[in-house]
């Protein structure tokens, strides 16, 4: 039966009518955030991903709603209305704009967020009061200056992993923002709109600096506005791996915040690898007997990595990654060839990959790399081995590595930032040489997209806490992971531990800072180190490690710097104050540690990585 033109016209007319009415007004505030801007069209600064502080800036109306209302969200049905309410915020700055489209953000997105948490009564359910009130000790201070943001930072970095680890819908409210949202609301007492709080929480910063506050308060341009476009949202969401600097436009001290990120002209300047092998997938199943459970050396979120021998006789670990589609190959494909032209004496050389679909095992994405024959760094300090590292071996590491990072930074080009440093990354050759592995590597989803300007890619207890929290990532984000895995190195213990009297988790970083606080940095290097060197040197490394782990990013070195402290007699510059951490005393961390307390960790997945990206070798 078919219905008449005129009837059919009056259902549409009904249904149009009927969606109207379920649609409401959109509760959220969005003319809070014209306080950071100066109303006028702005000059376009060289973020790295301007979407991402499209979030920002949504994160810190949502606060300023859940404080006035108690609820995280705005309702389901006010989708679209706050969207255009964004939008029209966003127009006075870049009319031409358009948040959704550019940055690929799904309507129903912005009314949805981390475990189905709505309200402030759900959040303090899942997040104890323990916590909580440790958030309180660090946070309820202005936020403006460096050390009170650290403290905060830090702490909030931990609730986050530790308690909100589910599941979060879309890329705009993720689980890493809930701790930021709640305490901004009902923990600081200056509020989400105050400029202390929104620079720190939000990461909301000056594009010029003043010599007065009110001088910042009208200077300050609203950074959720500045956004390149679909270009570079494309080139974002297409590469997510490589980050440069653009040369002759900055100084060297000021590339911390200018790094960008994709597969576009950076990437096309590097001439590809001459010498890398496609393999098919018969050559892959041969070398690793058909995938054989006894060939598997790791595991991980990614797959499997298994031990292989090539038709040449020469060994090969080989990287299966699982969940992949025949989307996203060519640029998969360029990817691996442009990591394999960085060659360096520290860094896991590729020697090929394959891309394959079959109808019993479907779609193939794996890499061959050189097999190393001690492992990782991870298996000799937290393995099963008897046999511990000596002083000379631990300084040929620590340094190897670092020159390895180095060459990532500052000798490729464009830079690379490897974001997932630790333990079980640094492989070991038959000399004890180290070998920086997985730098540069995408994480491709089944459909295969990277969330690079979505995902914290990394693992809790090596990842900096600006990175964590809110996904600013640069050199020095890596910088803090090396003087994690220093740390590590130099005393045996894990990057993550718990407490024994309330099973908190607690960093070794902080373990580690008391420590040398208190002018025990010695006391920080493992009992009955073998060869243990001059207690001048030892110390330098301790302080090296501290300084790199420092919770503020401008305290942190270069890599560079660092290869320069290790390798010659330049001192350790002074390292400034940090937050006390909140636990017991040293000896409450030291019966924690020595008593097993320490982060889970099966094979190379640590405690918790970042909801987003899981952890791998």
């Amino acid at each position: 039966m078919s219905l008449s033109p005129h009837l059919l016209l009056l259902l549409l007319t009904i249904a149009s009518l009927s969606a109207a009415a379920d649609a409401v007004e959109c509760p959220l505030n969005f003319t809070v955030l014209r306080q950071f801007s100066q109303g006028s069209a702005v000059s376009r600064p060289d973020f790295s991903d301007e979407c991402q502080y499209i979030r920002l800036g949504l994160r810190l109306v949502l606060s300023q709603y859940l404080k006035l209302t108690g609820s995280f969200l705005p309702p389901v049905n006010s989708s679209d209305s706050c969207w255009n309410s964004y939008q029209s915020i966003v127009n006075v700055t870049w009319p031409n704009f358009d948040i959704r489209s550019s940055c690929g953000f799904q309507t129903g997105w912005i009314s949805q967020g981390c475990m189905n948490i709505r309200t402030k009564s759900e959040f303090e359910r899942i997040v104890p009061k323990s916590a909580l009130d440790g958030v309180v000790a660090n946070c309820n201070q202005s936020l403006e200056n460096g050390s009170p943001c650290a403290s905060c930072t830090t702490r909030l970095a931990i609730v986050q992993a530790s308690f909100l680890t589910g599941p979060s819908i879309g890329n705009v409210t993720d689980c890493p923002a809930y701790p930021s949202i709640y305490v901004a609301a009902f923990v600081n007492q200056f509020g989400p709109t105050d400029w202390g709080t929104a620079k720190c929480l939000f990461s909301l910063h000056p594009l010029s600096s003043g010599d007065s506050r009110s001088k910042k308060r009208n200077t300050v341009v609203l950074v959720v506005l500045l956004c390149c476009g679909v270009a570079a949202a494309a080139v974002a969401v297409a590469g997510g791996l490589f980050f440069w600097r653009k040369q002759g436009k900055v100084k060297k001290n000021d590339r911390i915040g200018r790094v960008e990120t994709g597969l576009g002209s950076g990437l096309e300047s590097i001439s590809a690898s001459t010498t890398l092998v496609k393999f098919t997938f018969d050559e892959i199943k041969r070398a690793t007997r058909n995938f054989s459970r006894d060939n598997i050396i790791g595991r991980g979120g990614y797959g499997n990595v298994y031990k292989g021998v090539l038709s040449d006789d020469s060994e090969v670990a080989l990287k299966r990654f699982k969940n992949c589609s025949a989307a996203g190959d060519a640029i998969f494909a360029h990817e691996v060839e442009v990591i394999s032209s960085v060659r360096h004496v520290n860094l896991v050389a590729l020697r090929g990959y394959c891309i394959a679909t079959t109808p019993m095992e479907g779609h193939q994405r794996i890499i061959v790399c050189d097999l190393m024959k001690n492992g990782s760094l991870y298996d000799h300090l937290f393995g099963f081995s008897d046999k511990r590292l000596s002083w000379p071996i631990r300084q040929k590491i620590a340094l190897g590595t670092a020159r390895g990072l180095a060459y990532l930074h500052y000798g490729a080009q464009p830079a690379i930032i490897h974001r997932d440093i630790k333990a079980s990354n640094i492989l070991l050759d038959e000399n004890f040489d180290p070998k920086v592995a997985d730098f540069g590597l995408a994480k491709f989803t089944p459909e295969g997209m990277t969330h690079l300007s979505t995902r914290v890619a990394g693992t809790m207890g090596y990842v900096a806490p600006e990175y964590a929290l809110y996904g600013q990532l640069t050199e020095r984000s890596d910088v803090y992971s090396f003087g994690v895995v220093l740390l590590e190195l130099l005393s045996g213990r894990k990057a993550l531990g718990v407490r024994s009297h309330d099973s908190q988790p607690f960093l070794v970083t902080d373990w580690a800072w008391s420590l040398v606080r208190e002018q025990k940095a010695m006391d920080v290097i493992e009992e009955g180190m073998p060869e243990l060197g001059s207690p001048e040197v030892v110390e330098k490394y301790v302080l090296i490690a501290v300084l790199c782990s420092h919770p503020q990013l401008y305290a942190r070195p270069t890599m560079d710097q660092v290869v320069k402290m290790l390798e010659t007699e330049l001192s350790v510059p002074s390292i400034p104050e940090r937050p006390i951490p909140l636990v017991a005393d040293i000896d409450e961390i030291e019966r924690s540690m020595s008593s097993g307390g320490s982060a889970q960790h099966s094979g190379s997945v640590g405690f918790h990585s970042f909801t987003l990206q899981n952890d791998h070798r």
